[in-house]
């Protein structure tokens, strides 16, 4: 093969003769180049935009939306699409209103953003009428937008006692100062007394179900129109690990009772038959651990409390220490142990740093990384970026996760596992567990169809809307619900903002509310959409600024034209592309400057070598033009008497000075400047 043909290949010329056959773009196909770029990145950008930049005719009035007749009315700000993240559900109901979860969507894959929390637009509408937030339970698809919702539209925090300790310690660790006055307010509920709670008009009760993390709850509200449950995500396990099954029994007691609307989480609804328990897991490791030659790490969520407990237990069996590692993990167990969710026998961890001191038979290693996180403990060591742990070959990694659905982590996981596997390392994963000859290592938190099933038939509800999961998995919940009773015409499958209006004997989907994603970066601050949108215009297309100099007086350049590029082209691979540029920014401030001012000649030249590039190149970079005018007069009022005013020469040769200081600071930011 010719090794030339694996050579990048340069951007195309265009001699532009016109005798030959190929003709030069026209300038409208620039333009409509320009055009399909900016419109790719909007369409991109905009999957995650807020409420207030929506398309036109669509952006309503923000108040007086649900009106205060006397119906209940619930609306998901998130949570009913995209396999139920950000979410974010509303009960309102006259003047009161109450918020059950107020999550983050981490699977948000924009540039610089680490995640999105539902868009607040019409909570601002109705703040007055919020007198709480009751959440089920702990994974941050339900709490992690709390720190930034929960200052604006101030209220108590309701939910088992570990999801409070869960909410306490996302705002210890949340990285940005709260508001001035802002004070936490949290009430542990008792989700095994049935005990309730008014709020308003409401009467709110925790219900135990089992989940991957503990203290998952299902919220039951009484209201003046009947009785709503959410399930919160769960699973009907007959065998959990902390002994802490789902309360069927008050869920059928709920359900003889009476219940208008079942609300119920809908992430695995194609999966037919049953979940496995969590039970099933646990031969599994104490088998790997019998046979591991050498130290062993766990890669698992770092909630997942119940499976760290049965790692634990198998790591004290076989005499080994135990060291975390991952900010999270740690927080996260540190919360677990003070209040009580977990057992550990006294010298049982080790700090991270000790490992490479310790015997290889003596150490397991629970980490996070099982979705292939870029930053995470596991992705660290799989690369040799480890502060203090290096693999090698007598390791065995256990990844005791599948990639999240909807997330697009498969990848993720896959290359960390490349990665692992090139390190001469032991792998065992669930999915490839025949192959690696091992027993299951991981149980899905979410019910099967079976158990979607089971609770519609312990509700019994009049009515039944699918929430948590995307337009499918409600979709396919729906003809569930309908295989168990409940008539098609009595089931909604609705998205983000649209509202559910319920009467004693009655749903219908009626207004639609603002509804749309917050951008959120590392540091944990809100990226404008339009921010965004430059990102991946930047990222597809890149970055050209050139700087002119100009003398006001000849309305010539003073020095020839300096040509920033940023993820365009290597601009010293591009000599003659390059000269061509600089000829063509000449002509064009020949042509040009005299008999425009200057917004509209900025205005005009970025235009034109727009037109320029994408003749040459058939890219659309972002064009930046910078203009310094030199001799041009100074507005500055009043003149000093008592300074004296230099002469001509001096003011050009200071001017002069100041451009080139600041020509230098612009072209040593990088090496690929011309």
């Amino acid at each position: 093969m010719n090794q030339n043909n694996n050579q990048p290949k340069k951007p195309k010329r265009d001699n532009n003769t016109k005798s030959g056959s190929s003709r030069s773009p026209s300038r409208g196909a620039a333009i409509r180049a320009h055009k399909r770029v900016n419109e790719d990145a909007h369409r991109i950008s905009s999957q995650w935009q807020n409420a207030k930049v929506e398309p036109a005719g669509q952006n309503q009035p923000r108040a007086n939306f649900i009106d205060d007749s006397p119906r209940l009315k619930f609306v998901g700000l998130g949570g009913m699409d995209s396999g139920g993240s950000k979410n974010t559900l509303l009960l309102e109901y006259k003047n009161d209103a109450i918020i059950m979860d107020c999550g983050s969507d981490l699977g948000v894959d924009l540039p610089g953003i680490n995640y999105g929390i539902a868009d607040t637009s019409y909570l601002e509408s109705i703040k007055h009428k919020i007198k709480g937030y009751v959440i089920t339970h702990g994974h941050l698809d339900h709490i992690g937008g709390l720190p930034h919702i929960l200052p604006k539209f101030p209220a108590p925090i309701y939910g088992s006692r570990f999801t409070i300790g869960r909410v306490e310690e996302i705002f210890e660790n949340f990285g940005l100062p709260m508001p001035d006055g802002f004070e936490l307010k949290t009430v542990i509920m008792n989700e095994k007394t049935h005990e309730k709670l008014k709020l308003g008009e409401f009467f709110v009760e925790l219900v135990g179900v089992t989940h991957a993390i503990p203290g998952s709850t299902a919220i039951a509200v009484d209201t003046p129109v009947g009785r709503v449950i959410n399930t919160g995500d769960f699973r009907l396990d007959q065998n959990p690990l902390d002994h802490e099954k789902t309360d069927t029994e008050r869920l059928i007691e709920l359900g003889r009772e009476g219940v208008l609307a079942l609300l119920s989480e809908s992430t695995t609804t194609d999966r037919p038959g049953r979940t496995p328990s969590e039970s099933s897991i646990e031969p599994s490791f104490v088998d790997i651990m019998n046979q591991a030659p050498g130290r062993i790490f766990v890669a698992i969520f770092s909630t997942n409390v119940n499976r760290i407990q049965m790692i634990v237990n198998a790591a004290v069996r076989h005499n080994r220490k135990i060291a975390l590692d991952g900010r999270s993990m740690i927080s996260t167990l540190e919360m677990a142990v003070r209040n009580g969710f977990m057992k550990i026998p006294k010298g049982t961890f080790v700090p991270i740093a000790s490992v490479p001191n310790l015997k290889d038979q003596e150490v397991v290693v629970v980490c996070t990384g099982g979705q292939g996180e870029p930053n995470s403990a596991l992705q660290r060591m799989a690369v040799g970026e480890h502060k203090h742990v290096k693999l090698k070959s007598e390791d065995t990694v256990i990844l005791s996760s599948t990639p999240i659905p909807y997330t697009g982590n498969d990848a993720l996981v896959r290359k960390m596992v490349d990665n692992l596997f090139k390190g001469g390392v032991h792998v065992f994963r669930h999915e490839s567990r025949e192959a690696d000859q091992c027993g299951p290592l991981h149980v899905s938190g979410h019910g099967s169809q079976d158990e979607y099933g089971e609770m519609i038939d312990m509700v019994k509800p009049k009515f039944f809307v699918p929430i948590y999961g995307d337009y499918t998995a409600k979709k396919y919940h729906i003809e569930l619900a309908v295989g168990h009773g409940i008539a098609r015409k009595d089931c909604l499958n609705v998205s983000n903002g649209d509202v559910i209006s319920f009467t004693k004997n009655t749903m219908e989907a009626s207004e639609k509310v603002p509804n749309g994603t917050i951008l959120v970066d590392q540091t944990g601050a809100i990226v404008s959409n339009v921010v965004v949108k430059d990102r991946l215009m930047l990222s597809n297309e890149g970055l050209v600024v050139f700087i002119l100099t100009i003398d006001k007086k000849t309305s010539q350049l003073m020095t020839s034209p300096d040509i920033i590029s940023r993820g365009f082209i290597y601009m010293k691979d591009e000599e003659e592309l390059m000269n061509e540029f600089r000829i063509e920014l000449k002509r064009a401030v020949a042509q040009r400057f005299k008999r425009i001012d200057l917004d509209r000649f900025k205005l005009e030249i970025k235009e034109h070598i727009t037109h320029f590039l994408y003749e040459k190149t058939g890219r659309s970079p972002i064009v930046i033009p910078v203009v310094n005018i030199i001799g041009q007069k100074q507005n500055s009022g009043k003149k000093d008497q008592a300074k004296p005013q230099s002469s001509p020469a001096q003011q050009a040769e200071d001017m002069q000075k100041r451009f080139a200081e600041m020509r230098s600071r612009l072209l040593n930011q990088d090496a690929r400047t011309d």
